[in-house]
């Protein structure tokens, strides 16, 4: 098991301490820092920040959203930030949702998988230093009938193959993404229910190409919360649980909540979307049932936060990525350390941190 800190979305304004979070991760000896984009901060320029005061730890995105840059400028970005780095990137891809794309960027949402595809294949293409020449239904490099030429990249990655994730929830992106990527990124995941939502359309996927999910990273991301009242840190979490499963995306298309329904909170998932949208955050915050927040999240007293890490390295997880809570640096810098000291109770052993090739070699 290797754990990982998730440093979410970020706002000058709201959490002026990721850094200092990242730094502490760094020296403590989680392998990787994650960060996310929207349509605020972008996570380039952060990773490169964070990379610049850190030694050991690996940076990835969580995610690089695919209808925001083209697959060149995106592998361009990877190559810089991992040569800036010294080999401690990860890339990290999602499509995103249908209004953040269509609205924020002005990309259709359509066939999202075969855009997914595509992307990672011209991604590994620019990285390889391969000519860039590409015929797809949303991509063609060159192109036709133009002054365009094949290019390939003009600088020299300091590895030949940098980690890839990709971010999915559903079965078929899931199995897709045991296909084309070295790793598969997740939210809301369920030690419990790991095999049927997620284990197995990965390994279906892995399977189509000759492989094994030996040496793909599992990476579940969770927030966690120290304390003695398991109840009280679930409330603080059910207003964040409401949001993903009630709010994003769309009435018809909520991955969220469909990963809710298939965990088997079906009637759960419909109240909390119906209340959501129709304004009602607080009441959907309320529908939302104890025992969901508790199987997605690390709550309680360290021995019993080391009791779910054991669950879910059981249940196939091979990286934990955290979310620390905490009002001030102070706290968030002590649920660091706590995640350490469960892992310890654990008897899982810190491991190394995965970089380079060592993931995509597998």
């Amino acid at each position: 098991m290797r754990l990982g800190i998730s440093l979410g979305y970020w706002s000058s304004g709201l959490d002026p301490d990721i850094l200092a979070v990242a730094k502490e991760a760094d020296r403590l000896g989680y392998t990787v820092c994650w960060v996310a984009e929207s349509y605020g901060a972008d996570a380039p320029t952060l990773l490169s920040w964070i990379a610049a005061h850190t030694e050991r730890i690996d940076i990835g995105s969580a995610i690089f959203q695919i209808p925001a840059r083209t697959p060149a400028s995106t592998a361009m970005t990877s190559a810089t930030l991992d040569a800036l780095s010294g080999g401690r990137f990860r890339l990290g891809l999602g499509v995103s949702g249908p209004q953040v794309s269509e609205g924020w960027y002005g990309v259709r949402f359509a066939k999202p998988l075969v855009r997914t595809r595509e992307y990672v294949e011209i991604v590994r293409k620019v990285l390889a230093r391969e000519r860039l020449e590409y015929a797809g239904d949303h991509w063609t490099l060159p192109l036709p009938e133009g002054p365009g030429k094949p290019l390939k990249l003009n600088m020299y990655p300091v590895r030949e193959s940098i980690p890839l994730y990709v971010a999915a929830i559903g079965p078929r992106n899931l199995e897709q993404a045991g296909e084309i990527a070295d790793g598969v990124l997740m939210v809301f995941p369920s030690a419990e229910h790991m095999e049927e939502t997620t284990l197995s359309p990965l390994r279906a996927g892995r399977e189509k190409v000759g492989k094994t999910l030996g040496g793909f990273d599992v990476c579940a991301t969770l927030p966690i919360a120290v304390g003695e009242d398991v109840d009280a840190l679930a409330d603080l979490f059910r207003p964040f649980t409401a949001l993903y499963v009630g709010g994003m995306g769309s009435k018809k298309q909520n991955f969220y909540n469909d990963l809710a329904r298939r965990m088997g909170y079906e009637k759960e998932a419909a109240e909390i979307q119906d209340r959501f949208l129709a304004g009602d955050k607080r009441g959907a915050a309320a529908a939302v049932p104890r025992d969901l927040v508790d199987a997605t999240t690390l709550l309680g007293p360290v021995e019993r936060i080391a009791d779910r890490i054991r669950a879910f390295a059981e249940s196939g997880v091979t990286t934990l990525s955290l979310t620390t809570s905490g009002h001030t640096l102070d706290e968030r810098l002590a649920t660091l350390r706590a995640g350490v000291k469960a892992l310890e109770l654990a008897d899982l052993p810190l491991t190394a941190p995965v970089t380079g090739t060592d993931i995509a070699s597998r």
